[in-house]
């Protein structure tokens, strides 16, 4: 693999990062993951749009939009990979041990790995944690993803291959890597973003289809069983596209359902025809 790191494309053997990187010391940092179609990074404006607001949520200063698209294409074209999962990562930069900021500017990489597609459906549990919705984080896309690292293996060891959050209220939060739609009485429902949630870039364009092809779906505040109680559900995320949920806490759902297929439907035309919408 060759990656961009600080202005320069390197080969992953040959990348160094410094051993006092303040990403690497206290997960200070931020990133985006991207689907790449046709050599092309999906939904590019909105991505930057949430690096540049998770960045400013940490106090930290992220390159320009021109330079991290200049950065993107040097390394899609540079390891020719047409489908791709893409990764910009931008972190404090190296910094005295503790807490404090170093002076020396931020970190910026940039990766890009083959994309594998996920399974048509996925199994899901319920961990025992909860996310912060009160967090100085909550909303930011940022690299301090120990809770998701062992709420992932909680679900490998049980099977499955998502988790879900509640929040501290109790309520249906988010996956360690997604968000969650779950659909009662024909109508589909996602926790808000006051939930804690990340504000999904999938998500954001499911409710748009939504509103404009006349699918019901709404924001709403959820119990953490709404999932089990549900007709259907699917996650979102921007590898896993609108994956349907055919487990959930060992619970049989339909996958895909209805409203579910619609939805699925949708995205792949939208993807097909728009890749910056």
């Amino acid at each position: 693999m060759i990656v961009w790191l600080n202005g320069e494309l390197v080969e992953e053997h040959a990348a160094r990062v410094s051993p006092l990187d303040h990403g690497l010391l206290v997960g200070d940092g931020v990133f985006e993951t991207l689907r790449v179609v046709g050599g092309v990074p999906f939904a590019w404006t909105r991505h930057i749009d949430r690096l540049t607001h998770s960045a400013t949520g940490l106090g930290l200063v992220p390159p320009s939009d021109v330079d991290l698209r200049a950065a993107t294409d040097a390394v899609i074209r540079a390891n020719e990979i047409a489908e791709g999962r893409l990764r910009l990562t931008v972190t404090g930069g190296p910094a005295p041990l503790g807490s404090d900021r170093g002076d020396r500017g931020p970190t910026v990489i940039v990766a890009i790995a083959q994309f594998r597609p996920w399974p048509p459906v996925v199994d899901v549990v319920t961990v025992p944690w909860t996310r912060n919705e009160c967090s100085a984080t909550a909303g930011l896309k940022t690299i301090s993803y120990a809770d998701n690292v062992r709420a992932l293996a909680y679900a490998h060891e049980r099977d499955a291959s998502e988790a879900l959050f509640a929040n501290t209220a109790g309520s249906l939060c988010e996956g360690t890597g997604s968000n969650i739609f779950c659909a009662h009485d024909g109508k589909l429902r996602t926790p808000p973003l006051r939930s804690g949630c990340l504000p999904g870039v999938t998500r954001a364009l499911v409710l748009e289809l939504g509103d404009r092809h006349g699918v019901p779906i709404e924001e709403a505040d959820l119990a953490l069983d709404a999932v089990t109680t549900a007709n259907e559900a699917f996650l979102t995320s921007s590898t896993r596209d609108v994956q349907p949920i055919a487990h959930m806490d060992g619970r049989e759902l339909p996958a895909p359902g209805p409203l579910t297929e619609s939805v699925a439907a949708l995205f792949a035309d939208l993807v097909a025809t728009d890749l910056d919408p």
